[in-house]
């Protein structure tokens, strides 16, 4: 059943947001040369082996070797576990639950300069500076720069382009250099916080990266820096997308927001759906290291695997009513966070950012509605499910 979301504009490309179903749960695309991996069952399997399906793609773009080293996303075993101990304590429930009090102080801080007014824009007024302060502060650097930060990740995810391993035309290859550009201008920020905490460490994660030690020997700056440029990139744009995705699903559901408004213990569930229902990252690429089977095909060695964990979130075969907006469904094991040895070291925080956000936006503003007269914008990118724009009725 559609729901008025699906009057919003979202992306045609992803045909799973107005009730289309793929063919089949893999498939080749033989004009890109891509595999398309749709169904959850074939997703999970794929997800849980990392040895047959490897997150280094690097052997397929070498371009940008250079962010390579220390990119945790593109690491496999055992190198991959080593680099994730580093962090995965500053990521764990009980240490996350000790940041409620600051995330909460600075969700009214950020209201508080909206405070009486009749509309909000719900992402430049605290879906993006909430996240990006948090996770800035927690690597130790200056929050104030986030209208950098959303200058140069903005950039990198503007391309609406179909990602093609047989045609590389002159406009693929500048839209991807203009994409290196703008993780290199952010790499080389870190890089002069980096080289700053070799000579002072503080107590912040990124003096902690500095002076930690893999098999006996220090990070170099490189890995460092990558590490970090993860850590920074995917600490906010993932809390952005969800809470922006969040209020427009319960916008479109009164009766589901005005149970969470009275039933706050029913935040979690709604979140859950909503990164269900509107997963913020729609893919996920895999190389073949060997031949493989997937979902009744045989898979050659070195082929790339986009798995579209969005379109896996509405596998009917996993979900029932997979087109209906339900917080009560339970289970629900959405993909919006992955799955296996990369599932999102982050999902803790930003569950909590989450829950504490929204139930603040709920004390604040008895109403929260869209206006059809200026409606949501969504990320152009194929590859990701959010909100750029968000304006709000206030009362």
């Amino acid at each position: 059943m559609m729901t008025a979301i699906e009057n919003w504009g979202l992306p045609t490309s992803q045909f799973w947001l107005h009730g289309e179903r793929p063919d089949g749960p893999v498939q080749h695309d033989e004009a890109t040369g891509l595999w398309n991996v749709y169904g959850h069952p074939e997703a999970v399997q794929l997800l849980s082996d990392p040895a047959t399906f490897s997150s280094d793609t690097s052997r397929l773009f070498p371009q940008g070797d250079e962010f390579a080293d220390g990119n945790l996303v593109r690491m496999d075993p055992p190198e991959h576990e080593k680099l994730r101990k580093l962090v995965s304590h500053a990521f764990t429930p009980k240490v996350v639950a000790g940041l409620e009090p600051r995330i909460a102080g600075l969700t009214d801080e950020l209201l508080d300069a909206v405070d009486g007014a009749d509309r909000l824009e719900l992402v430049a007024d605290l879906a993006y500076p909430l996240p990006v302060i948090v996770i800035a502060e927690l690597l130790g650097v200056p929050a104030s720069d986030r209208g950098l930060f959303k200058e140069w990740v903005d950039a990198m995810f503007t391309r609406d382009a179909t990602l093609s391993l047989k045609e590389q035309t002159p406009e693929q290859q500048r839209e991807l250099d203009a994409v290196l550009a703008q993780v290199r201008n952010l790499t080389e920020y870190l890089g002069g916080h980096v080289d700053e905490r070799r000579a002072h460490p503080r107590e912040d994660l990124l003096s902690k990266l500095v002076e930690a030690e893999v098999d006996g020997e220090r990070l170099t700056r490189a890995e460092v820096v990558n590490f970090a440029n993860v850590l920074l990139i995917a600490g906010h744009i993932t809390t952005t997308m969800l809470l922006g995705n969040t209020v427009l699903c319960l916008d479109a559901h009164p009766e589901h927001q005005a149970r969470a408004r009275a039933e706050r213990s029913s935040l979690p569930a709604v979140i859950e759906e909503s990164l269900r229902f509107l997963s913020p990252f729609a893919t996920l690429g895999r190389v073949t290291s060997t031949e493989a089977e997937l979902g009744g095909q045989r898979i050659p060695a070195d082929q790339l695997l986009m798995v579209w964990a969005a379109a896996a979130n509405r596998d009917p075969r996993r979900f029932s009513n997979p087109d209906v907006f339900d917080p009560t469904r339970n289970p629900n094991p959405h993909l919006g966070f992955g799955r296996g040895i990369h599932f999102c070291v982050g999902a803790p925080l930003a569950r909590l950012e989450g829950r504490v956000a929204l139930g603040k936006l709920f004390d604040r503003f008895p109403v929260l509605a869209t206006d059809p007269a200026d409606p949501p914008e969504f990320q152009p990118n194929p590859n990701m499910t959010g909100v750029r724009k968000l304006p709000l009725r206030a009362r």
